[in-house]
């Protein structure tokens, strides 16, 4: 049977005071006895409740800048004490101690002042101590005490005591998972900017968190449990997303749709159009152009029939001729930095698709971390901020790439970046022209890429496929000839690659005999 606990007692120290009056006010009304620390106790006595300064409580004042105030017996063991053991009981008596029925305390906005690009020093003073201390004590003694660490988690004991007069075992359970989760997130958020200070790349102990976005109706498949959470990181994408309309987003929409923006992200919005449609994680078709409807357009010919309940995502603000291209075919997500309202009105005729406008495009040379759960574990790397530019490369062939070549070559190797290994991607004119993704071998993707191109240019009633005359990316090195032939036999004239296989020499050989310009990068993007 659950154990009901009333609630005539309560500690609050919030830094963010939203809602602060109102709800102290309703618990003033259930006759509960507010005690309070500085700016929190001020406010509170200046709305006219009733308000114990906490300093009163322990006898003590603030000191040290506000650093040294709740720390102290007369506080911790009113949230730790076990009331139902004679022990506890004797030692509160002996030394005054009164029991904390509910702590409300939200901590230093931290994360905020990190997210802002705050200097060293006011990072460190916007570290909670005794906050996080208090509310582990109180969630470790939730038999007697209820921890709240935000204003909803108020609502929830005020629920609790207008419905059963006290807390319930199970409120103070689950608020104490969320507290505990709390701090948790907190402290991983400070030893990683810590971390970051020392230049630590891997610490000897890592830590994430973050708090709920989003509970999701289910994971990957139906049959799996998933939710959405946010870190620290202020990256514009599908955390910033503001989502105008359309069906819930689902777990593989967010999957799919972050793909696309972190592609498409890779091309400067100042010096042309960029729209990639992405499937399942993969680009079908991406394309850069004089505006975001020949960017489309030029897109959704590479591979018109992936592109069919595909993530469109775009690297401008969406216009109205945009979108009527966009609706023309089921679409699951558009994702832009913003859209003007003609384009938002043609959207709006089309219910289920989701409509997000995330305020800005994603920096591709922001430094960032990546992580991925194992059996028993987890790996963690930097994100691949890897730019390969034209003085990068190394022409390795007897013939050079034409300007045109080495302009689509670049182009292909940073789509290349964004499909899964084993990739292959053949473009020209800064559309893509075929993408082979995922395959067990290198050949096998290139043929793939071919087929596809080959059909696209069947659809369009074109007179050949767009790969004669294109480049060719490749995401690693070719382990053996086989895979350039393929290319070469789709009609590539160009190939760049970041070399390092044993076999340089044999592919060099073979792009030599077949005529074909080859540049190395020197790096790699493998993507699993």
């Amino acid at each position: 049977m659950s154990t009901i606990r009333p609630v005539r007692r309560a500690l609050i120290s919030v830094s963010d005071k939203t809602g602060l009056i109102e709800t102290a006010r309703q618990l003033a009304d259930h006759g509960v006895v507010l005690v309070s620390t500085g700016g929190t106790s001020k406010a509170l006595a200046a709305a006219g409740l009733a308000v114990m300064d906490v300093a009163d409580v322990t006898g003590f004042p603030e000191m040290m800048d506000g650093r040294v105030k709740t720390l102290h017996p007369a506080v911790h063991g009113g949230l730790l004490a076990l009331r139902h053991v004679a022990d506890h009981e004797t030692a509160m008596t002996e030394h005054g101690i009164e029991g904390i029925d509910l702590l409300w305390v939200n901590l230093y906005p931290f994360e905020a002042t990190l997210a802002s690009g705050a200097d060293f020093e006011t990072c460190v003073e916007n570290i909670d101590i005794g906050g996080p201390a208090m509310i582990r004590a109180g969630a470790k003694n939730f038999d007697w005490c209820a921890v709240a660490t935000d204003l909803g988690d108020v609502q929830k004991v005020l629920a609790d005591m207008a419905a059963h007069g006290g807390t319930q075992e199970r409120t103070r359970k689950q608020l104490a998972a969320k507290a505990y989760a709390r701090t948790a997130a907190y402290d991983s958020a400070i030893s990683g900017w810590y971390a970051e200070q020392v230049g630590e790349a891997s610490p000897d102990w890592r830590a994430f968190g973050g708090p709920k976005v989003q509970s999701l109706r289910y994971g990957e498949n139906p049959h799996q449990v998933a939710a959405f959470y946010a870190t620290t990181e202020k990256r514009p994408g599908v955390s910033t997303a503001r989502q105008l309309q359309g069906k819930e987003l689902s777990y593989n929409n967010l999957n799919d749709t972050d793909a696309a923006y972190e592609l498409v992200g890779e091309f400067d919005a100042s010096e042309a159009a960029a729209v990639a449609i992405i499937k399942h994680a993969n680009p079908c078709g991406v394309a850069i152009g004089t505006s975001l409807t020949d960017a489309y357009l030029r897109a959704l010919a590479c591979d018109p029939v992936s592109a069919f309940g595909g993530i469109v995502a775009c690297n401008r603000k969406l216009d109205g001729a945009a979108a009527e291209e966009i609706v023309k075919i089921f679409t699951e997500v558009v994702i832009a930095p913003d859209a003007d309202e003609d384009a938002q009105a043609i959207f709006a005729k089309k219910k289920n698709l989701r409509l997000l406008l995330a305020g800005g495009l994603p920096d591709p040379t922001q430094p960032g971390l990546t992580f991925r759960t194992l059996a028993g574990g987890f790996l963690v790397q930097n994100r691949d901020t890897g730019r390969i530019m034209a003085p990068d490369l190394k022409v390795v062939t007897k013939r050079a790439p034409t300007p045109q070549e080495l302009t689509d070559m670049l182009f292909a190797f940073r789509v290349a970046k964004h499909v899964k290994s084993n990739a292959i991607v053949y473009a020209k004119d800064g559309v893509t022209a075929g993408i082979g993704a995922g395959q067990m071998n290198r050949r096998d993707s290139a043929r793939i890429a071919a087929v596809r191109a080959g059909e696209a240019a069947e659809t369009a009633g074109w007179s050949q496929a767009a790969t004669i005359g294109s480049a060719c990316a490749s995401d690693a090195f070719f382990p053996f000839a086989d895979g350039l032939l393929q290319a070469v036999e789709a009609g590539a004239t160009a190939v760049i690659q970041p070399g390092g296989s044993i076999r340089d020499d044999e592919v060099i050989a073979a792009a030599d005999e077949a005529g074909i310009a080859m540049v190395f990068t020197a790096m790699r993007h493998f993507r699993h």
